[in-house]
């Protein structure tokens, strides 16, 4: 299966190839240089690459490594208990590292007794095992586990974003020669500024638009965003199927974009009194967004509130 997914045929498995900020890059060195590491916290948006540089950091330090998804394992107590004491408890024969390292993925999806243990097990096992906590949202992460950890931000702004953006659009290139997929550098360009900076999501969307051998014009279609001047048409006039309607035809569209595009039109859609409001309930959701099942739910839920509280400019 790894060979065929691109995300893991093409993970690099050293710190220098991963595209990340210098600042963050050079940390993530030294740990080497220094031939140890702390318990650590990586905290940024999906698909940044918080995953990729842990096993990264594993590979080049000859740690062993164990992964627990805090989204599907991790948020079972007992689960969590046993393999991280199996794991953390025995000494490695093998790895030339001091330490094994025990990386919870999505740590912001398990529960908070799930995270107390880890706290626990971070103290109880801290002669023979490093603790990496990847997350989202490091606001859901329990204050003893932020003290515990070096936490690092993986946030991209600014001129760094389109610096790293070339460099992974240059990536990509490389990655669909490699494929001997055809693709138009323009519609490359085109893909990766969409979905930048989440680099898994990027490469997935690739590999389903190169099923057909070749990635060009073709594809525009179904890569701009969700157009909402229909949408804020039937939330001004309150017709709640029609939203609903726009919600089941656009929910493909990235929903946190959706909710994003709204909330830069706001000033222009909406009368100012109930900005504030929206903006509360747009923050609300987009926070609910983490962790929910159904996203176009969540989604139309967001619009309902919105479309119910507030008031909508109709000059």
């Amino acid at each position: 299966m790894s060979d065929f997914l691109w995300v893991e045929k093409y993970r690099p498995k050293n710190i220098e190839h991963c595209i990340l900020p210098p600042s963050v890059k050079s940390t993530f060195t030294s740990f080497v240089e220094q031939g140890e590491i702390p318990n650590l916290l990586l905290s940024g948006t999906a698909g940044v690459g918080k995953t990729t540089i842990a096993k990264a950091l594993c590979n080049e330090l000859g740690a062993d490594f164990y992964v627990i998804n805090g989204s599907d394992e991790g948020r079972f107590l007992d689960t969590v208990r046993n393999q991280a004491k199996n794991f953390a408890a025995t000494v490695s024969l093998t790895a030339g590292a001091k330490h094994k390292v025990l990386i919870i993925d999505e740590a912001d999806n398990t529960t908070p007794d799930v995270q107390l243990l880890l706290r626990a097990s971070i103290e109880e096992f801290q002669k023979n095992c490093r603790f990496i906590f990847t997350c989202n949202f490091k606001n859901k992460i329990i204050e003893p586990l932020h003290s515990r950890t070096t936490v690092i931000d993986f946030n991209v702004r600014g001129k760094m974003k389109q610096q790293l953006a070339a460099s992974f659009f240059a990536r990509c290139k490389g990655i669909l020669t490699a494929e001997d997929v055809t693709f138009s550098e323009k519609v490359l360009a085109e893909v990766v500024n969409k979905y930048f900076p989440d680099f898994r999501r990027t490469l997935n969307e690739l590999q389903r638009y190169a099923s057909t051998g070749s990635i060009d014009t073709g594809i525009l279609a179904t890569l701009g965003d969700a157009k909402i001047d229909t949408l804020v048409a039937s939330l001004k006039a309150k017709k709640f199927n029609d939203v609903k309607k726009w919600v089941t035809q656009n929910i493909d569209s990235d929903p946190q974009s959706i909710m994003r595009t709204l909330y830069d039109s706001l000033a222009s859609i909406m009368t100012p009194p109930s900005i504030p409001a929206a903006i509360l309930i747009i923050a609300d959701y987009q926070y609910k967004a983490a962790f929910v099942v159904d996203q176009e739910i969540n989604l139309l839920a967001c619009l309902t509130q919105i479309m119910v509280e507030c008031n909508f400019d109709v000059s």
